[in-house]
């Protein structure tokens, strides 16, 4: 990413990316939505090696959003309802360290946003302590074509049926005046 999108460069994980990109690339405001990987050791990790749960780092997704149109803030507010971070290293079924519950920050402005959601708006929507951590930004690697927009390119497929579609529907229910007019 250019230095011009590094201010609303947005690195979230929070369990299985698909799901991720599925909702934000839906939200106004929002572009190039691209699932991948951050927060590890390995150079460069493919899918394999990410879910063989030694290298470190989450499955995530990165975006770009438009600050005039969406806040920083309102994006958490979104990642903190469509999935739980109540939960350490698992969402439901998917388990294991990659499925963690991560911001990554790009600023002390992102840094201060973060922690003020988490404290403000997430720990008092759920009932258990809220595990999502909050850490510098240092690398993305993008992850392998076939899993780029991967609801769009397979809504058929079981995960998605079973997974992604009803946290579509509840996207649609909570946060509808925020979405792109066709999702």
């Amino acid at each position: 990413m250019s230095s011009r999108y590094s201010a609303n460069l947005v690195t979230l994980g929070g369990g299985c990316f698909w799901c991720l990109e599925a909702f934000y690339s839906r939200v106004h405001g929002v572009s190039l939505v691209t699932s991948g990987y951050s927060g590890g050791y390995i150079k460069h990790p493919t899918a394999e090696q990410v879910y063989r749960g030694n290298t470190g780092h989450a499955e995530v997704i990165q975006f770009v959003f438009d600050s005039k149109v969406i806040s920083y803030r309102k994006l958490l507010e979104i990642f903190y309802v469509m999935h739980d971070p109540t939960t350490l290293n698992a969402q439901g079924n998917d388990v294991g360290e990659e499925y963690r519950s991560i911001i990554f920050y790009h600023s002390n402005s992102q840094k201060t946003v973060a922690e003020d959601v988490t404290k403000n708006f997430a720990a008092v929507q759920y009932e258990n302590p809220v595990v999502t951590q909050i850490v510098p930004f240092q690398k993305f690697w993008p992850a392998e074509e076939y899993n780029q927009n991967f609801y769009d390119r397979n809504p058929n497929t079981g995960y998605c049926q079973a997974i992604i579609t009803p946290k579509l529907a509840k996207l649609r229910r909570e946060f509808a005046k925020l979405l792109v007019s066709n999702s």
